[in-house]
C-alpha cells in the first residue's frame, strides 16, 4: 500500500520459513527433504505436486469446454461470468487459483483483464464442505455414524500400524488421534510425494491400504446413503445453492451467481464485459465435498475414496429446441454498509428460487423444460438413481436427469434456513427409524 493513496496496493514478496520446536523445547527451522528450509508447507497446504495437478485440472478444462465444444470462450477480458469460490482452507484457494490459471492462461486474458472475483465465507456460514465444527446437530450425526466400525478388519489394521500410533502404541480407530481418515490422508500423499516422504512398509500393505479405504469411506459418507437429516445438514446447503443457480440460469432472473461476481469495484451488478448470465461456475472445496454430493444423490455406490484432484462436475444442458427466455435486466447496486446484510436489496426479483418443485404452478414448471442435468465425476457420467424412472430423463440417456427431476430429488435434503436447521433436534435420535434413501 502506498504512504499518500490509500486506494491502491503494492506488491511485496516475502520467503516464508518454519519454525518448530526442537529437542531441548529452543526453536530451530522446520525442513524439508535435503535439508529444504526455503518451501517446507503447512500441514494441509497445497504442495508444488498439488499445484501441478490442479494447473493440469484447468487445462483440461480449456481443452473440454473451450476447444472441443466451444461452450467458452478462447480469450475473456474479465472473468465476471465465472463464478469462482474456495473454502477458508488455503489449499482450497490455492486449487482454484491454479485451476483458473490452466483454463485461462496469460496468454488467454487480454493487458487490461481486471483481477476475477473470488467468493469465500467465514468458517460459521461455510457450506462448501461438511461444517462439523459450526453445526451442532451434524456434530452429533457425523460421531455417531463414525462410531459404527469396529470390526475384524479394524484389529488387523491394529496388528500392523499399532505400534506407531502417538503415545503408543494405543488402538487405531475410526475416532482415534489421529483419525483413520487422517492417517489415510498421510499415507496417500506420502505415495503423491516420493520415498523421501515414506512411513515404515507397513501403512503401504495393500490388504491394509483397502481396509482404511473401505472403513474410511464408510465413515464419512455412509451417513449420506442413510439418512435425509444428514443430508440436509452435511451438504444439502451446498446442493441447494447449485440448484438454485441453475434454475435461476434457466428462467433468467439473474440467481445464477452474476451479482455475486459482476460489477465495477465496489458496485454489485451485471459483468464488466456487459454479463447478464454466469456461463461457469469453479470451487475450490474438498474429497470430503464431492464425495458428499454423490452420496447424498444416490450416485456414490461401490466408490473408493476420491484421490487427489478430484473434479465434479455439475454441467446444465439446453434442449436448442426449446425457447429460451430473455435475461431479466440486472441493474448495478451499491455495496452496502460494513457486515450490513445485503440478502434483501442485491438478490433481483424470481418467481423460483428455492421454493421445491411440488408447489410449483405449470407456468413455473414450464420454465424449466427442456433443461437436463448431467454429473461427471473424474470425468466419469454418474447416474442418480431416481433419474432413471421414466420421462425424468433424456430419451437414450439416463445420465441426462431433467432438471426438474433433479430439483425434485434436491429438494428433499435442501435446508430452508441451514443455521437453524443445525441447533434442531439436538435431543433426538441420530438415526432413522426408517430406510432413507438417497437419489429419490
Amino acid at each position: 500500500m502506498t504512504k499518500t493513496d490509500w486506494s491502491t496496493w503494492n506488491d511485496f514478496q516475502w520467503r516464508r520459513r518454519i519454525e518448530t520446536f526442537g529437542d531441548d523445547d529452543r526453536p530451530v527451522l522446520a525442513a524439508g527433504p535435503n535439508g529444504t528450509v526455503d518451501t517446507v508447507c503447512q500441514l494441509g497446504e497445497l504442495t508444488d505436486k498439488g499445484r501441478e495437478t490442479t494447473l493440469a485440472l484447468g487445462e483440461r478444462f480449456r481443452q473440454l469446454y473451450v476447444h472441443q465444444l466451444g461452450f467458452m470462450p478462447k480469450i475473456i477480458s474479465d472473468a465476471d461470468m465465472i463464478y469462482l469460490r474456495a473454502t477458508p482452507m488455503p489449499r482450497a484457494l490455492d486449487s482454484v487459483q491454479q485451476s483458473f490459471v490452466g483454463m485461462y492462461p496469460s496468454f488467454a486474458r487480454t493487458a487490461s483483464f481486471p483481477p476475477p472475483t473470488i467468493i469465500t465465507r467465514a468458517p460459521s456460514d461455510e457450506t462448501l464442505f461438511p461444517n462439523e465444527g459450526n453445526c451442532r446437530r451434524f456434530n452429533q450425526l457425523a460421531r455417531a455414524f463414525a462410531q459404527r466400525n469396529e470390526t475384524k478388519e479394524m484389529d488387523y489394521l491394529n496388528s500392523l500400524i499399532s505400534k506407531w500410533m502417538p503415545e503408543g502404541p494405543s488402538r487405531v480407530a475410526v475416532d482415534s488421534h489421529p483419525r483413520l481418515s487422517g492417517i489415510m490422508d498421510t499415507v496417500n500423499s506420502t505415495l503423491a510425494h516420493g520415498p523421501q516422504t515414506r512411513l515404515p512398509s507397513a501403512f503401504y500393505d495393500s490388504k491394509g491400504r483397502e481396509i482404511i479405504d473401505k472403513i474410511g469411506t464408510e465413515e464419512w459418507f455412509s451417513g449420506y446413503k442413510e439418512s435425509q437429516e444428514y443430508r440436509k445438514l452435511g451438504i444439502g446447503a451446498l446442493v441447494g445453492d447449485l440448484v438454485t443457480r441453475m434454475v435461476g440460469s434457466a428462467e433468467g432472473s439473474g440467481n445464477d451467481g452474476i451479482l455475486e461476481v459482476a460489477g465495477v469495484d465496489g458496485d454489485l451488478g451485471k459483468g464488466r464485459g456487459g454479463h447478464t448470465r454466469l456461463k461457469f461456475a469453479m470451487s475450490g472445496c474438498h474429497d470430503t465435498t464431492l464425495a458428499g454430493v454423490l452420496s447424498s444423490l444416490g450416485a456414490f455406490e461401490a466408490e473408493k475414496w476420491p484421490p487427489y484432484t478430484s473434479s465434479l462436475a455439475v454441467e446444465l444442458f439446453k434442449d436448442t429446441s426449446v425457447k429460451e427466455p430473455p435475461a431479466k435486466p440486472v441493474e448495478s447496486v451499491p455495496r452496502q454498509g460494513f457486515l450490513g446484510s445485503s440478502r434483501k436489496t442485491t438478490k433481483p426479483s424470481s418467481v423460483i428460487m428455492r421454493k421445491p418443485v411440488q408447489d410449483f404452478s405449470a407456468e413455473e414448471k414450464a420454465k424449466l423444460q427442456g433443461y437436463y442435468v448431467r454429473l461427471r465425476y473424474n470425468d466419469r457420467p454418474m447416474i442418480v438413481p431416481g433419474c432413471r424412472l421414466p420421462g425424468k430423463h433424456l430419451e437414450g440417456d439416463e445420465s441426462f436427469c431433467t432438471l426438474e427431476a433433479f430439483k425434485a430429488i434436491a429438494d428433499k435434503f435442501t435446508p430452508r434456513i441451514w443455521t437453524e436447521a443445525c441447533v434442531e433436534h439436538l435431543d433426538e435420535p441420530v438415526f432413522p427409524r426408517e430406510p432413507e434413501p438417497a437419489g429419490y
